[in-house]
């Protein structure tokens, strides 16, 4: 297990430094025009080339990355250009806000959908069917058109619900709930539709296993089967479905976020793409790459402690 663990964070800090130099290269690469979109139109060439100075985008390329990387080992990410903040201070404002929300999203998608794959795979016929119209359904609606019919149907209209911003849970837990129920249920409805599928069809192959036929022929309780033995084995392929879902969530977030105005991860993203701050994006991409490695390293433990026969 810790062979296993220390391979994977070395493959890890490979795909870091791969991934964080290719994007140094195109985001500071084409950073030409970044001085004047910061100081505007009427901006003189001497206050350009000041600001390039003070920013160090004067410089050769890699003498730009040796910099950034020699200060990023170190915890510091720099200082964002447009808000004149660490950029380490921004992230740690903003992510806990996106992670909230994913994390309360992952929780409604694998037990709905766990809930959806075993019936259809079990029961068959129309709830198999109804299932399936569910899925079909849940591909098909984007979540930024969703969620803006939940921000008028419940937000607007019945006035359940807040339509924009979003709540500290520390300040209110009731008030977080409701701050992110209309964007979490914009973002779990093709989640569910993805995750479930996968359930119905690793318990369908589950449930057609000899040992299964085994059991049954054996006198085991029906719920027995299908629980303890059916449904650990058809868990690994259901936690890789959510691990998925999870990254997928992060990048979808953002738009979600625009959407309902909340103050994450996403939203700064997207703020800082806009406006040319560079040293932001770099933080928010090593911020999305340790994140995935996480998620993927505890979800290969979690399948290899549910299902003893998965491998690491």
């Amino acid at each position: 297990m810790l062979s296993y663990v220390s391979k994977r964070l070395l493959s890890s800090l490979v795909l870091l430094a791969l991934v964080t130099t290719l994007t140094f290269a195109m985001v500071f690469g084409g950073a030409d025009n970044v001085a004047q979109n910061i100081l505007g139109e009427n901006a003189t060439d001497q206050q350009i080339a000041d600001l390039e100075t003070r920013l160090g985008i004067d410089r050769p390329l890699y003498e730009q990355y040796g910099t950034w990387v020699a200060k990023a080992v170190r915890g510091d990410l720099g200082v964002s250009w447009t808000m004149g903040e660490s950029v380490s201070k921004i992230l740690s404002g903003r992510l806990p806000v996106t992670l909230s929300m994913v994390v309360l999203a992952i929780c409604i998608i694998g037990i709905v959908s766990a809930l959806l794959g075993i019936a259809a795979a079990v029961r068959g016929g129309w709830a198999d069917r109804v299932i399936q119209l569910i899925s079909v359904v849940g591909f098909s609606l984007p979540n930024f058109w969703l969620g803006l019919i939940l921000v008028v149907v419940f937000a607007l209209n019945l006035r359940w619900l807040p339509a924009t911003g979003y709540t500290d849970f520390l300040n209110s837990p009731t008030g977080w709930l409701a701050s992110l129920a209309l964007p979490v249920g914009a973002l779990v409805l093709s989640g569910i539709a993805s995750a479930s599928q996968q359930v119905r069809g690793a318990m369908i192959d589950a449930l057609r296993q000899d040992y299964v036929r085994t059991l049954r022929a054996g006198g085991i309780k029906p719920s027995s089967v299908l629980f303890r033995h059916a449904l650990r084995n058809a868990m690994p392929a259901a936690l890789t479905v959510l691990s998925l879902q999870f990254i997928g969530l992060l990048g979808g977030a953002a738009i979600i976020e625009r959407v309902f105005a909340i103050p994450g991860l996403g939203s700064i993203t997207v703020q800082a793409a806009l406006s040319g701050d560079i040293p932001v994006l770099m933080g928010v991409v090593v911020t999305m790459i340790i994140l995935v490695v996480i998620v993927n390293i505890a979800i290969d433990l979690a399948n290899a402690w549910v299902n003893p026969k998965v491998r690491l």
